[in-house]
Formats: structure tokens, sequence, C-alpha cells
């Protein structure tokens, strides 16, 4: 089962009130998740390193850590825990997410070649438009992501999920499978370009993205997204660019996903899209 770390103060505040353990235990009970364990930021890292607990604490944030159905992907963020609770409450009703009428001249256009049926051929993009991020919204975000690329991405070998900044783009935008070695682009948190096979060999020593590789290491060619001034947005399921990385002040974001079975991205797109507005 899904475990979710919310901040205490700040789900309290999005329910419209504050609440004992025992209150707060009781509701979680009642809709059918589980308050499993109180903690502090602090002592998250503090276990993770094992390192001794320290006695000054008392003005860290308190952490929730809720158990959700690993059905609910609604439930992975706090935005969607409150939302859920507060519908549950009577409070404020199902709401009801619906596409912009836009033109058709007006649409973003992604072009899929076909030497991706070789990797990985699937695509489905959105875009989020009036997107206004704090940082607590921000990380919150990122981390919706993250549960759901552990969670229904099947930890991204079945599903992978990107997001980048539409101002820093220009479209029509192409996926594309090229050699590893005719791609290159400054992936996120570097300074300087790698070629893709060069990317593989470097991310073998990162905790995070080594247990990713082995999805398209092996194959002859990498799938790949650019805009119209072939500046590379992915390099899926491993890494995006730098270039369109969003920030605290983005305001219109590309939200995308690729799959080996379309029907798996469309789901992804129309029931977890839901995610990211609850969050935005």
């Amino acid at each position: 089962m899904p475990t979710v770390s919310v901040g205490r103060d700040r789900l309290f505040k999005a329910l419209g009130r504050t609440y004992t353990q025992e209150e707060f235990e009781v509701l979680c009970f009642e809709f059918g998740i589980e308050l499993d364990d109180v903690t502090t930021e602090k002592a998250i890292i503090r276990k993770e390193k094992h390192l001794k607990d320290d006695a000054s604490e008392d003005d860290e944030e308190v952490i929730y850590k809720i158990e959700v159905a690993a059905n609910r992907y609604d439930l992975l963020c706090l935005e969607g825990i409150a939302r859920a609770l507060r519908i549950f409450m009577g409070k404020e009703t199902t709401p009801v997410f619906t596409i912009a009428d836009i033109a058709a001249k007006s649409m973003h256009k992604m072009y899929v070649k076909p030497e991706t049926a070789q990797i990985r051929p699937f695509v489905v993009c959105s875009v989020l438009r009036g997107v206004t991020f704090d940082e607590a919204r921000y990380n919150s975000f990122i981390d919706l992501q993250d549960k759901l690329h552990q969670n229904i991405c099947r930890k991204r070998t079945l599903v992978a999920i990107g997001t980048h900044d539409l101002d820093t783009l220009e479209g029509p935008f192409s996926y594309e499978a090229l050699p590893p070695t005719d791609i290159s682009f400054v992936p996120l948190k570097q300074d300087k370009s790698f070629r893709a096979d060069e990317l593989m060999e470097f991310y073998k020593g990162d905790m995070k993205l080594k247990k990713f590789l082995h999805i398209i290491e092996n194959s002859s060619v990498y799938p790949v997204i650019y805009d119209s001034k072939r500046t590379v947005l992915s390099l899926p399921p491993i890494i995006n660019g730098a270039h369109s990385a969003i920030t605290l002040e983005t305001k219109k974001c590309v939200y995308r996903v690729h799959s080996y079975r379309s029907d798996k991205g469309k789901h992804c797109v129309e029931h977890n899209g839901n995610n990211v507005l609850r969050v935005l």
C-alpha cells in the first residue's frame, strides 16, 4: 500500500480546521485510509542516515505518513487527500474537469516518427495553463510524479511521465527514435552536454536513475523528443532536458506520457492529469 508523507499543518489548513491526532485517525478510518506514522522531516533524514535522535526538533514541521489504497491514484499527494476528505465530509462537491475548447489551428502538435515503433511507440500530451507554483506546491508536484512512476507506471517500465515549461519551447514537437550517438543535450541538474550513450554510463553511478537504464540501454535506437528548434525536451524514460525544466515561475506546463501501449498512456493523462490539477 502506498504511503504519502504530508505536512500536518498544511493538510489541516487545506481541510479548514485543526484536529487532534485521535480525531484525525478517526476521520481517516471512516474514509478508508490510515494514519501510519507521525514524524518530522529531520527525523526521516536521520533515520535514512542512521543518525541519533535530536532532542531539539520541537519547532520542526510535523509530518503525517498516510497509507492509501493502491488503486487510489488521486490520493498520492496532499492536495488529493485534502480534496477527497473535504468531499467526504460534505464541504465541497466532486470536481468536474473539462478539456478547453481551443481552435485546431491554435493547438500544439506532436509528430510521431515511425521509427519509435522500435522502442516506445506511444505518446500522449496535454497543456496545463494558469499554473501557480510556490515552493510547497512545486515539491508536491514533483513528489506526485515520482509516486505515479512507482505506482501505476510500474517504475517507468510501462509509462514514463514528463513535465516541461512550455514558455521555454517552440512547437511543433516531434517524437523520434535515433541511434544514441546522434542524440546530445544537457540533462536536468547538469551544466554540460552529453551524448545519449554517454548518459547511460554517467547514470550508472546515480542511485535513483541507474535502475531505469535497462529499459532502453540495449536498444539500437533511443526515444527522444524535440521542439521545432531541435531542443531536446526528454530522453524518456530516463531524464528530461535542462532547457525546459519547470520552475517556480512556470505558468504553462506541458504534461506528457510515453508508453508501450496507447491505452495506458491515455489512461495516465485522463486519470492522473486530474491529480496534477489538484496540486496546481
